[in-house]
């Protein structure tokens, strides 16, 4: 089974009130989109388009050898960027539809997608956050299968008190995404195309769409402006220190301490505050790391 990956990457990210592309935007030294990469591929994806748009050069040339890549130009929706991904269409096994701008998904939550279509055609990741405010809602029959996902300003009364959305993160047969993709329309007050109808659409051809769920909301979050880019950061280095200090490794004061998620550290290290190890660095045995170190791709 072919294991593919389409991730959305071309918008512009007004709030962030930058020049720079979104999905460049980074998490611990790294680029958003490039951590979204590094978690599907460690998920046992082999082959990742990544459709971009604004200023497509740069973030071309920042993810040049990491995956392929197909242009949206103009950009008229989720469906529509998900449709310049047509080095796909031939493509057997499943594909997800992931994010560019959530950047701290776990390789295991897309694993798990993989594995947990089974027999259904569409998975739409959810999640039940802390405050589901106006994301889309996700509504399930009696038999725990998806019937639609409802924008929040089209939701009745009923459907808003449903706390469970949407992440926008999907995974698909390939061949029903491609067949799917055919059909949907821009008939809409906004004239854009929706990946979304997709769960309406599929099911019309006879398909199957469930839900997989995704238990710590957070991890799921995208980043739209510079204050959810700060919370993701603090979001992963505590994940990544939680790791390095259950295999041993002595970080002094955690909140004060940024490893980035390609470092790696032999045994009896050391590591004091005000410390930034960023890229590949490799921390050897024995050594300790003295605040106000600040090193990438570096041997210490």
């Amino acid at each position: 089974m072919t294991k593919n990956a389409i991730i959305m990457a071309g918008g512009k990210g007004t709030r962030m009130k930058s020049e720079l592309p979104k999905v460049l935007h980074t998490i611990l030294n790294e680029p958003m989109a490039g951590l979204v990469i590094r978690s599907l591929k460690e998920a046992g994806c082999e082959r990742i388009v990544t459709v971009v748009g604004y200023q497509h050069e740069l973030v071309e040339k920042a993810l040049e050898g990491q995956c392929e890549f197909a242009v949206q130009e103009p950009q008229l929706g989720t469906g529509h960027a998900v449709m310049q991904a047509r080095q796909l269409e031939s493509e057997t096994g499943i594909t997800l539809v992931a994010s560019g701008d959530c950047p701290c998904v776990r390789s295991e939550t897309y694993r798990k997608m993989y594995e947990e279509l089974g027999n259904a055609d569409m998975a739409v990741l959810t999640t039940v956050p802390d405050d589901s405010g106006a994301y889309g809602r996700v509504i399930r029959r009696a038999d725990g299968t998806v019937e639609k996902i409802v924008e929040f300003k089209d939701a009745n009364e009923e459907e808003r008190k449903v706390r469970e959305i949407n992440t926008g993160i999907y995974a698909f047969k390939n061949e029903a995404l491609f067949e799917g993709l055919k059909l949907i329309t821009n008939n809409n007050a906004q004239k854009e195309y929706y990946l979304t109808d997709l769960v309406e659409i599929l099911q019309k051809l006879g398909k199957k769409v469930i839900a997989i769920s995704c238990d710590d909301w957070h991890e799921v979050e995208g980043i739209n402006d510079c204050v959810a880019q700060a919370e993701a950061s603090a979001y992963l280095q505590e994940r990544i220190n939680l790791h390095w200090m259950k295999e041993g490794v002595t970080l002094v004061d955690p909140k004060n301490t940024y490893i980035g998620p390609e470092v790696t550290f032999g045994h009896d290290v050391i590591v004091y505050p005000n410390t930034y190890l960023y890229g590949k660095t490799h921390i050897k045995d024995n050594t300790e790391v003295m605040p106000g170190t600040f090193a990438i791709d570096k041997e210490l």
